[in-house]
C-alpha cells in the first residue's frame, strides 16, 4: 500500500499545485490514502469551509492540521461536521473536532491517521507521547496501518516522538516548519520517519510568506501583515510503501515538485 502524505499546504499558491500535481502524482504511484496538512490554507493561515471541500475534490483524503488551525474561526463547526478534518489529539476533550480518523479506501485495508501537536515553543496543551498511547490503542482495534502527523517546532521533540513510536505505526511525519528534512528513514522496528516534509507553496518567501514584509517584521520588531507569497511554487511531501499485514513502513521517498 502507497501513503502519500502532502506538507503544509500554503495559501492559494499552494492549493493550486496540489490540485494540478495530486491527480497524476495519485495514478502514477497507485497512492490508496492521501493526507496532508491544510492548517495554512486559507490565505496562509487557518482553513474555510469551501477550502476543506476544494482539497477534498482535488483527492486528498485526510486533512491535518495544528495551533493555526483556530486562526479562522468559520471552520469550528464543520470540525464536529467532517470525520477526516482533524485537530491535534493533544487539544482538551471540551475542543471541537477530533484528533483521529480511520479511513477505508476501495478494495484496501483501513488507515488510521493521528494528529498530534508538539508542545516545546508553542502551546503548553496535553503530552503528545500520552496521548499517542491513549489513542493507538483504539486506532489498532481497527488497522495496524497508521501515520502520524507531529506538527511541532523542536526537531528534539519530533525525533523523540519517532524514537517513542517506532514499531508501533507505519509513519511519524513532522509538519510546521515548511522547511523539508532530509533525514528520512526506516527506523530499526519498521516505522517511517522524516522530522519535517516540507511545505506546499511558494519557497521564494520566508516559510510561504512574502519577504518583504517578514523582513519588515524582524527589522522594526512591529507587528505586521503578512501576505502569501507567489513565485517558486512547489509542492513536497512523502510517498510511504507500506506492508498491508505487519503495518511496517518498507520505504519512504521524499518529493519535491515544481507547479507546472
Amino acid at each position: 500500500m502507497n501513503i502519500l502524505f502532502i506538507a503544509d499546504i500554503v495559501g492559494r499558491p499552494g492549493r493550486k499545485t496540489v490540485s494540478g500535481l495530486l491527480p497524476d502524482l495519485i495514478e502514477q504511484n497507485d497512492v490508496s490514502v492521501c493526507i496532508a496538512n491544510g492548517e495554512n490554507a486559507a490565505g496562509g493561515f487557518g482553513l474555510t469551509e469551501p477550502i476543506v471541500r476544494e482539497l477534498h475534490q482535488s483527492g486528498v483524503d485526510v486533512i491535518t492540521s495544528g495551533n493555526h488551525l483556530w486562526d479562522r474561526k468559520e471552520i469550528i463547526p464543520l470540525l464536529d461536521e467532517d470525520p477526516f478534518l482533524l485537530r491535534p489529539a493533544n487539544y482538551p476533550p471540551e475542543a471541537p473536532g477530533c484528533g483521529t480518523a480511520i479511513f477505508e479506501p476501495p478494495g484496501g485495508p483501513a488507515v488510521g491517521v493521528l494528529n498530534l501537536q508538539g508542545r516545546v515553543f508553542i502551546s503548553p496543551i496535553d503530552c503528545p507521547f500520552h496521548v499517542a498511547d491513549r489513542e493507538l490503542a483504539r486506532l489498532k482495534e481497527n488497522t495496524n496501518i497508521i501515520l502520524v502527523d507531529i506538527h511541532a517546532e523542536a526537531t528534539s521533540e519530533k525525533i523523540a516522538l519517532g524514537w517513542y513510536l517506532d514499531g508501533r505505526v507505519s509513519a511519524v511525519v513532522g509538519t510546521h516548519t515548511h522547511v523539508q528534512t532530509a533525514d528520512e528513514r526506516i527506523l530499526p522496528k519498521g516505522t517511517a520517519y522524516i522530522t519535517d516534509a516540507g511545505m506546499a507553496g511558494p519557497h521564494d518567501g520566508v516559510l510561504g510568506m512574502k519577504k518583504e514584509q517578514v523582513l519588515k517584521r524582524f527589522l522594526t520588531q512591529l507587528p505586521t501583515h503578512f501576505e502569501t507569497a507567489t513565485f517558486d511554487v512547489k509542492l513536497c511531501g512523502v510517498l510511504i510503501r507500506v506492508d498491508q499485514d505487519s503495518g511496517h513502513a518498507i520505504e519512504i521517498r521524499r518529493l519535491s515538485m515544481n507547479h507546472p
